[in-house]
């Protein structure tokens, strides 16, 4: 939406005086003129993004919440470009920025959570490989989060990979347990078979029960 030089000039340079940042917006305006391209919709007393640009971020964001509108059919955004562009956060390097740091934390869980759909509805549609890539986007950017754990594990159950489960939900297991001291909830643990949970057989204690066997015809 448009907003007031004065506004614009003060955010963007909180740190000098106003008559400075006035004069550091102007100079911006007239650098971004000499680029060829109308970016910046300029009058007296406003400024505004052109309405001819195509922002990125926009397009990211109502892609996330159509995702997230689960009655809402996606199957026209459910491709490796949509994955790509949920995978990326906001503005990463401006982190000592504050006036962008609230943005960022609502970005970064906008697309974590339209990622983890993304995930559930290529689950449901039995397109398993790109479920898990989504699965995993979501996973590495947030790997505490236990909700990008569990639809990843429930896409590789969905394929039949119950090995690739089981080794996500130890994943998460062990990253919760170092990083927080903190079991996978009731909910996850009830994705694997119980006695699978934390177990790990030797060599040695499989070849016993193979010798058991044996004997035993």
């Amino acid at each position: 939406m448009p907003r007031t030089r004065t506004y614009v000039a003060g955010t963007l340079w909180p740190d000098v005086t106003a008559s400075r940042a006035h004069a550091n917006l102007r100079s911006s305006l007239w650098r971004a003129t000499r680029t060829g391209h109308q970016v910046i919709d300029a009058c007296t007393q406003e400024l505004a993004i052109s309405k001819r640009i195509n922002v990125d971020i926009h397009e990211a964001a109502r892609r996330a919440h159509r995702l997230l509108d689960m009655p809402r059919s996606c199957d026209d955004i459910l491709t490796a470009q949509t994955r790509a562009d949920l995978s990326a956060d906001l503005l990463p390097e401006w982190s000592e920025n504050e006036w962008v740091l609230v943005e960022q934390e609502q970005y970064h869980e906008l697309r974590l959570y339209a990622l983890e759909a993304m995930t559930e509805r290529l689950t449901a549609a039995g397109r398993h490989g790109e479920a898990v890539a989504a699965g995993l986007a979501a996973v590495r950017a947030e790997p505490l989060r236990e909700s990008g754990h569990r639809v990843l594990v429930k896409a590789h159950l969905a394929a039949g990979n119950r090995g690739a489960a089981l080794r996500q939900y130890e994943q998460c297991r062990s990253v919760l347990l170092d990083e927080l001291g903190l079991e996978p909830s009731q909910t996850l643990r009830n994705l694997v078979p119980p006695h699978t949970e934390g177990a790990t057989r030797s060599p040695q204690g499989v070849r016993s029960s193979a010798a058991q066997r044996a004997m035993s015809w």
